[in-house]
C-alpha cells in the first residue's frame, strides 16, 4: 500500500516557471492587471479623507487597521475621468518596496497565469518625457489587459518612509 501524501501522481503539480500569476480588474471601462506577489489584500469601498494638496489622482487617506493608507484614483493616474463613488468599487492595496498604497478601481476580475509567451511587449506611444505606466500586455478571450508596473503607478512621496526606494 502507498502513502496518498508520497504519491507524487496525485499531487498538483508544480508551477510552471514560465508563467506569471497576475490579478485582473477593471478600472475606468478598460482591463488591467498586477503582478499578485505585490497585492497584500483587496478591501471594500470606503470614502477616503481629502489630503490638501495633493494631485489630483490621489482620492485621500483610509484607515487600515490602524495604518494611513493613501487612495489613488487608478484611472485618473492613467488620464481617465475620475471614478465615481460607488459602494461596488473596491480598493486594491499593493506594496512597492516600503511604498504601501490603495489602488481604487471598478472591480477585481480574476487570477490569470499567462505565459511568458503570451506577455508581450508594450507599444511606445507615450508623449516624450511621460512615464509609461504598463509594462506588458496579453490577451484573454479578445480582452486586452494591460500589465502595470507597480514602481511606476505608484507615485514617491516626498518625506515617506519609502522614498527614493523605486
Amino acid at each position: 500500500m502507498t502513502d496518498p501524501l508520497m504519491d507524487t501522481d496525485a499531487a498538483a503539480p508544480p508551477p510552471d516557471p514560465v508563467t506569471q500569476e497576475l490579478l485582473t480588474f477593471q478600472c475606468g471601462g478598460q482591463s488591467y492587471a498586477v503582478d499578485i506577489m505585490s497585492v497584500r489584500e483587496i478591501r471594500s469601498w470606503s470614502e477616503p479623507t481629502p489630503m490638501p494638496h495633493a494631485p489630483p489622482y490621489m482620492r485621500g487617506m483610509v484607515n487600515l487597521r490602524g495604518s494611513v493608507l493613501p487612495v489613488m484614483d487608478l484611472a485618473e493616474r492613467l488620464g481617465q475621468a475620475r471614478t465615481e463613488d460607488n459602494p461596488r468599487n473596491v480598493i486594491i492595496v499593493i506594496q512597492e518596496d516600503r511604498r504601501v498604497h490603495g489602488l481604487l478601481v471598478e472591480a477585481v476580475s480574476d487570477i490569470v497565469h499567462p505565459t511568458l509567451e503570451q506577455l508581450q511587449e508594450v507599444p511606445n506611444l507615450e508623449a516624450e518625457g511621460a512615464t509609461q505606466l504598463a509594462e506588458r500586455l496579453f490577451v484573454v478571450e479578445d480582452t486586452m489587459i494591460q500589465v502595470l508596473s507597480t514602481e511606476r503607478v505608484l507615485p514617491v512621496v516626498a518625506g515617506s518612509a519609502g522614498a527614493g526606494l523605486a
